[in-house]
Order: structure tokens, then sequence, then C-alpha cells
């Protein structure tokens, strides 16, 4: 019998029901070489995959110190979605691609999608004018431009994120500049440093200047300016004017790639030693933030021009004939249609060669994303005392025959300052009294008998009785927190003592607080869990850029002179961040020199909406000659300023025809709300506070209320 495992021809016997569990002979198998180097070929030309889910960062192809060879690339995708692209190279055809030199071929410039992630569209079109501007592609050989948005619109943002594209990339594949320089208000300089913290978390180290010895800050600013190279250690330096100003020669060794002034209508008299310093640094691209970038008058708009751009608009003395002297007889009420025709020339041509370097939106962009702001003028009577101050002042100092002549002489200016004070409190012209100044001669007798500056006594000031109802209807109906701003500090110690009797918690902010600590102040009132109901502030103090949106309620207890510190102090609470309608009161002096003051700042403000924002449509309501009635009391009227508009929409005092329709608190009074009663009123404060001492309210709003807001 023959062996199982064997057949016949020798070879193994396999069982067609299973196939063995390893070769039965001891012969190697041996693979052919061709399948061989196929299979490992197969392996080698499969890309190396990063074993990372969804991973999209570079493979790491590049070996340390080896150049990369083949073209030059951006810094950031430009194909990628929502992409902020700043510059793109010119389209080459396939024959320019050959010839071109890889090592020069200009690159895309794109936004770091850090920042471009969280910018609005109208601040990534802010970003790429201002990119055009410094990099001179929007006018050839000029190097500047003003960003005048209006407040709230995001000015920071969009300057931090030209700094750090400056800094990062250009279209030659290397940063376009080495150093940057901030230079803002004092009480600005934490802010930004905050900021840039804020924006770019930690990617860059900015160098702020809030204090120190003289030979310290010296020492650091040395030691800016000596940086070079492609990563600078610290490369923005952020500074304020004063310290500017004092360590300039410092600054005036090296060269600065750019350089951002903040609140820039600072630099409006180009003979102050802030803008010769500033001028004379030597950096081409500057940048001049300013919400407000006209104030008092054309010459002052031309030296912010000038300081960005010199050149543009010509010599000082070229744009006065050229440009203002028409412009303004163009303005006033009693032009010839000749000169008004002329005028309107001169401002056209004038736009045109701004608007190349100058970009300003109005906060009506924000309505989108802010809720309702409602905006009242308030007219307060005077009180029995402070209307017999106000005659027998103007009976006895005579500043009237003054002006007249033409003379402005410094008794007239501080008559000025007497007026407004007692129209804020009499308590506040009291000592001028007891000294019996000129125009207060026996005035004390008219004071209550017993009468003491320790104790409040908001019965004695219309404004201040008005006051004290809208924060008592405000404390007990409601938990919204009020700022309260004043162009005086002694109004400011009349409010911390109103407050401390009626057992109000407050802060207040004035110039004599250190920046470290102002920051801490305005962070904690911020909070929602903190319980101080009032934030007081000095408009001269810097409430420029301050952010209050933990307050939506703000009363502006006396007009200044300057339209801009206003609306720059009204801001505070209407900006990014704030949830709840908001409230501003603007308390005048019915027929006094708050309203006249509060119509020279609406003649200001129509040359500055005429020139900034274009608005042709600016109603020509005050004469020049009706600005020197300043020295009068008009004690029939319920409002001087409605009289002075000569409104065709009331009618016996009541309104018949409601506001043109798409006007807003941004338009000319004449088309705002009018109410001589308070039956209009919208806001049930002010409605419960308007038997007190109101006459009459202008109001209107930033844009449409939503339904279900109150």
């Amino acid at each position: 019998q023959k062996p199982i495992s064997e057949t016949e021809s020798g070879e193994c016997y396999r069982s067609p029901f299973r196939k063995p569990l390893a070769q039965l002979t001891n012969r190697p198998h041996c693979l052919d070489s061709s399948q061989h180097e196929a299979f490992i070929r197969s392996i080698l030309s499969k890309p190396f995959k990063v074993p990372i889910p969804n991973y999209k960062g570079p493979l790491g192809l590049r070996a340390l110190g080896i150049k990369r060879i083949g073209l030059r690339s951006p810094l950031h995708d430009p194909f990628e979605e929502g992409a902020l692209v700043l510059y793109e190279p010119p389209l080459l055809s396939a024959h320019d691609q050959l010839k071109i030199d890889k090592d020069k071929a200009p690159v895309h410039v794109v936004v770091d999608p850090v920042l471009s992630r969280v910018l609005r569209p109208h601040q990534r079109e802010g970003v790429k004018f201002l990119w055009d501007c410094v990099t001179s592609r929007r006018i050839p050989g000029s190097h500047g431009c003003i960003m005048a948005d209006e407040m709230g619109l995001g000015k920071t943002l969009q300057c931090i994120t030209l700094m750090w594209t400056l800094l990062r990339q250009s279209p030659d594949c290397k940063p376009e500049i080495e150093k940057a320089m901030v230079v803002s208000p004092s009480s600005l300089v934490r802010n930004w440093y905050n900021e840039v913290e804020k924006w770019l978390g930690g990617r860059i180290q900015p160098l702020a200047i809030d204090g120190g010895s003289k030979e310290e800050i010296d020492r650091k600013l040395v030691g800016f300016m000596n940086q070079r190279g492609l990563r600078v250690p610290s490369p923005i330096l952020i500074i304020s004017y004063e310290t500017f100003r004092l360590h300039a020669e410092a600054l005036q060794k090296g060269s600065v790639g750019l350089v951002i002034c903040d609140e820039g209508h600072r630099l409006k008299n180009s003979e102050n030693q802030t803008y010769q310093a500033l001028n004379s640094l030597n950096t081409p691209r500057r940048v001049l933030i300013s919400g407000t970038p006209i104030q008092n008058d054309l010459l002052e708009y031309f030296s912010l021009v000038h300081f960005v751009n010199s050149g543009i608009l010509g010599t000082a003395q070229e744009f006065k004939r050229h440009f203002e002297i028409p412009i303004l007889k163009g303005r006033d009420a009693d032009a010839s249609e000749a000169e008004r025709h002329k005028g309107e020339e001169r401002l056209k041509e004038l736009i045109s060669i701004v608007n190349r370097c100058l970009i300003r939106r109005t906060s009506d962009i924000l309505s989108k994303y802010l809720p309702v702001k409602i905006e009242q003028v308030v007219c307060c009577r005077l009180t029995p005392l402070q209307a017999e101050l106000y005659k027998n002042f103007l009976k006895q100092a005579k500043p009237v025959e003054e002006l007249k002549e033409g003379k402005i002489s410094v008794s007239s200016l501080s008559s000025i300052t007497s007026l407004k004070k007692l129209c804020n409190h009499p308590a506040l012209i009291h000592d001028k009294c007891v000294e019996e100044e000129e125009g207060f001669m026996g005035a004390l007798d008219l004071f209550p008998a017993g009468y003491s500056t320790k104790s409040v006594e908001p019965q004695l000031s219309g404004k201040m009785l008005v006051l004290d109802y809208i924060l008592a209807v405000t404390k007990s109906t409601s938990n919204d927190k009020v700022v309260l701003v004043s162009n005086y500090t002694q109004t400011l110690d009349l409010f911390e003592k109103l407050c401390r009797n009626r057992r109000y918690l407050y802060v207040r902010l004035d110039g004599t607080m250190s920046i470290k600590k102002r920051a801490k102040i305005v962070e904690r009132f911020n909070s929602p869990s903190s319980p101080e109901f009032i934030f007081m502030l000095s408009s001269k103090a810097g409430g420029c850029g301050l952010n209050l949106i933990g307050a939506n309620r703000l009363v502006m207890f006396d007009p200044d002179w300057n339209p801009a510190n206003d609306e720059q102090a009204m801001a505070r609470v209407w900006r990014d961040g704030q949830k709840k309608t908001c409230y501003i009161y603007r308390l005048l002096s019915t027929g006094t020199i708050e309203e006249k003051i509060f119509q020279r700042q609406t003649h200001k403000k129509a040359l500055s909406s005429c020139v900034v924002d274009e608005e042709q449509d600016v109603e020509r309501h005050f004469s020049l000659g009706e600005l020197k009635e300043l020295f009068t009391l008009n004690e029939t009227t319920t409002s001087d300023t409605h009289d002075k508009i000569k409104c065709r929409r009331c009618v016996n005092g009541h309104q018949v025809r409601p506001p043109p329709e798409g006007s807003d608190c941004t338009s000319d009074l004449s088309q705002w709300n009018h109410c001589a009663d308070k039956r209009g009123l919208q806001d049930s404060v002010l409605k419960a506070a308007w038997d007190a001492a109101v006459t009459f309210t202008f109001h209107h709003h930033s844009h449409e209320e939503q339904r279900g807001i109150p």
C-alpha cells in the first residue's frame, strides 16, 4: 500500500476542502522582481498624510535652512473663503510667466484671517482704503490719509489691522515697514495697548509709554528706535502727545515706517509744538484718526490734510484764498446768489481733492448692529433766582457794547463763563456775589436767607431739578446706569453732593486721575454686577475713546462751544457692545446763552457736515450776525432755538406734521420731533421729569425702532 501523503507523481497531496496552513515544502517562495519593484514604488508614490483628521496646515516638506524653490507665495491664502485681499498681483500670460524672475514676482497681500474674520463689511472697506493710501496706490507720491469715521465704527481695530499687515507683508514678500508708532491722548495709551492685546492676542509685543522718569523713557525710546531687521521685538510704540513732545529729540534720530495720530484734531493748529514735532518725524506714512475732522474753521481742516499729505491743497495762503474765503461767504445766511454758487463750486472742488485721502462713514451704518438711540435736546426753565441774577448781570456787565464794536476782551470772555456757570447752578457764582465782582454787585441779597453752598439745593436751578427727577425716576423704575457729563469740575462737585444726598453710588473721572486707575474704574463700571449707578465725566478730561457701555443713559449737563467735545462725550454709551436702548439728554437753559452756544454749534456742525459729509441740504438758519446776540435773556420763549429755525411743521406750539421720512438724529434740528408738552415724548423718564422745569424738547431716534423695544 502506498503512503497517503504522496501520489504517483511525487507531489504533495492537497485536500480539496482546506488550504494548508503553510507551505508543505521547505523551498523558499520568491516573488517576481518586477512585481516587488512595482509594490515598493506604489508605497513611495503615495503622498505622506498627517494622521490628524481634517488637517489643513503645511506638510513640512521644507527642510530647515534650504531656500524654497519656485514661485514666492503670500503669507495667507488669498483664495480662502472670506479672505480680505489688499493687493492682487497683475495677471500674467503663460508666455510672461516663463520670462518673469521668480524671485521678484509680486505676491498677494492678504489680511491675517485672525483679523479679517472679525472685521465688519465697512471695516474691511476701511482697511483697504488705508492700505491703498499709505502704500501710495491711491495718490501717487502721497502716503497719508485721514480716518474720519464717526465714533463707534471701530477706527482702532481698522488701524491695528493696517499696522499688523504692514509689519508682516508686502507685495515684495517681506514686511512693508519695520516699526509703527501710535500717538494718542494720554487717557487712551492703555486703551490702545489693551486693544492690540485683544485683537492680536500675544502675536506682538507693543511698547506703551505711560509713566516713568525722563531718563527711563528716553532709554526705552532710544531702544525702540535702534531696533532693526525683519523681526523687531517690539515693533509698535504707543505714546501720548505730551510725552512725545517732551521726548521728540530721541524719536527724530531714526525713521519709523508708519505713524498713527489718534484724536488727530489736536493737530489742527500747524503753529503748535506738537504739530511741528510730529511733522519733523522721518516717516512718510501718516494716518490721522479723528471722528470730528473739522471743528472751528476750514484752516484747521487744511492743517490736518496738510499734515498727512503736504502740498495736496497748496500752501495755507493759497488754500485760504482759493477755498476758505469763497466757501464761508457762500455759507453765510446773508450771502448773494453768486457768492453762494461760487462757494458751492469751490466746496465741490475741495471735496473731490480731499476725498482721495479721507474716509468717513457716519454712525448710521451702526444701526444694523446697535440698539436704538433716542437723542433729546431738553430746554429747562430758569428758576426765579437764576432769572433775577441773570438780568442783574446783563444790566451791570455791559459786554454787549464791546461785542457790537467788534471787540472781544478778556472781560467779555469771562462774562460768558459766568453766565454759563449761572445756568448750571447759582452756587457756582456765589463766591463772585460775595466778592461783588463786575456783574454781581448786590446780587447776594437775591439769594434765600441763610443760603449756604455746602448743601446742593437742586430747587435753585432748573437744570438741576430736571436732572434730580431723571436720576430718581431711572433709579426707581429700572436697572439702567447713567453717565453725567459737564465742562466744569465745579458742576461735578455739585453732582457728587447730590449723589451723596440721594445715596446713589457713583464714580468720578476727571483730569487728575492716573491712566491706569482710569482703565480700572471704567472696567469695573461696565461690569453688570457693579453697584455704581452714576459715572461722572469731565468733558475736557479726555472722555475721548472711553467705552462706557455699562450705562445706557447719558446727560450732557451743559453745551460746549465745540460740537466735537459734545459729540465725543455723547458717543461713550452708544457704541459696539451696547445691548439696551440708549437715551441721551442734552440740557439747555431756555432763552439763555446756552441756547445761543447750542445754535453756534449747529453752525459749526453745518460747516463740518457740508465739507466732510457732503450734505448739501444743511439749512442755512443762522446769520453770523445773529451769533453776536449772546448777552440777552428771552424770558417769554419756550425755546429760542425753535423760534430761530422758523418751523413750518408746528402750529401754535404743537407739531402738526411729523419729521420727514428718512430723517434721524443726525438730521438738521428742524427735522426732529418738536414737543412743547410731554404728549409726544417716547421716553417715560423724561415724561415723568417734564413738570419739574422742562419748557420744550427736540427728540429723534438713530434708526427705526424694532417691534418690542420699549
